[in-house]
C-alpha cells in the first residue's frame, strides 16, 4: 500500500510498521492510513493485534520497526487530543458515583479540591451527556445503570475534553443487537457532526457495516485496510490469512466469515 504524501490528509499514518513481543511477531511491515474524520472498525481474530494498535496510538508501545504518526505527531502517553474508552470498567451495584461526576473527569482529570472551578467542567459534562443522548442520566448512579446506559456515559466522558480522535475498545460487547445498533448510531452521528476520527474495536462487524468509512482487519501478522467492500470479501481475506476464506451473506444481509484461523460469524475480535 502506498500512502499519499500530504500528511494533513491522515489522522493516523503507519509506514512499514512491525511489532514483536519477545520473539513473537505481531505485525510485519504494515503500511496503512486513516483519514481525518473517518469512522473505522478494527476487527480480526483474538490475539491478532488489535490491542497492539491501540497501545501504539496511546503511546504505550513503540514499533519494533517502521514509524507511526497520530494527528501529525508521534504518539505519546496522556495525549489530550485522544478520547479513549477502554474495554473494561470496574463498575458494580455498589458504585454510587453519578454519571455527571464521572464525565467531569474527562475535563478535569484528577483535579479535585479547592481552587478548581466547577462551572466549566459541569457545563462541559452536561454538553457531553447531551451529545450522546444521555442528559437524563446525569444524576443517576453508575451502579444502577444498564450496559447500554453505561456505554453512553463512558462515551460522554471520552468526549468531554473535546478530542480530535476517539479510540473505543469493544463498546458493543455485552450489548444486545438493538442496543448495539443504537450506540453505533450515536457514535456515527458524533463522527459526522464533530468530524472526530473514530476507531472502534468490534467483535461483530454487522451492527457497524452501514456506517463505516473504513475497516482495519488485523490477522496472521498482516493488516488490510479499505472500505468494507474492499476488505470484507473472500479474495482479500484469503490473501490476508494465507488460507482459503469465504465471506457469505445471510438472508438479512449479515456477513458471515468462514475460514481463516477460526471460523466465526461477523468478525471475531
Amino acid at each position: 500500500m502506498t500512502l499519499a504524501t500530504d500528511e494533513g490528509t491522515y489522522a493516523i499514518r503507519a509506514d512499514c510498521v512491525s511489532v514483536r513481543y519477545g520473539r513473537k511477531p505481531v505485525w510485519t511491515n504494515a503500511t496503512f492510513g486513516v483519514r481525518r474524520g473517518e469512522f473505522v472498525a478494527v476487527i480480526g481474530p483474538n490475539g491478532g493485534g488489535k490491542t497492539t494498535l491501540f497501545r501504539l496510538l496511546l503511546g504505550l508501545r513503540k514499533p519494533t520497526a517502521g514509524s507511526i504518526t497520530l494527528l501529525g505527531e508521534p504518539p505519546r502517553k496522556g495525549n489530550p487530543r485522544i478520547g479513549y474508552v477502554p474495554q473494561r470498567h470496574t463498575i458494580d451495584n455498589e458504585t454510587h458515583v453519578a454519571a455527571e461526576a464521572l464525565v467531569r473527569l474527562g475535563v478535569t482529570g484528577t483535579r479535585w479540591g479547592p481552587g478548581i472551578s466547577v462551572r466549566g467542567p459541569r457545563n462541559a459534562a452536561r454538553a457531553a451527556l447531551a451529545a450522546v443522548g444521555a442528559s437524563e442520566l446525569a444524576a443517576k448512579s453508575l451502579g444502577a445503570m444498564s450496559g447500554g446506559e453505561l456505554q453512553r456515559v463512558f462515551l460522554a466522558e471520552a468526549l468531554a475534553g473535546d478530542p480530535e480522535m476517539l479510540l473505543l475498545d469493544e463498546p458493543l460487547s455485552n450489548l444486545d443487537l438493538r442496543r448495539s445498533r443504537e450506540l453505533v448510531e450515536v457514535i456515527h452521528d458524533l463522527v459526522r457532526a464533530r468530524r472526530v476520527t473514530t476507531l472502534l474495536v468490534a467483535h461483530d462487524i454487522n451492527p457497524l457495516i452501514e456506517c463505516l468509512d473504513r475497516v482495519i482487519y488485523i490477522a496472521n501478522g498482516n493488516v488490510a485496510t479499505g472500505s468494507p467492500d474492499e476488505v470484507l470479501n473472500s479474495n482479500s481475506l484469503t490473501e490476508l490469512y494465507g488460507v482459503p476464506v469465504e465471506v457469505l451473506h445471510d438472508s438479512r444481509g449479515n456477513i458471515v466469515i468462514v475460514g481463516g484461523e477460526n471460523p466465526h460469524e461477523g468478525a471475531a475480535a
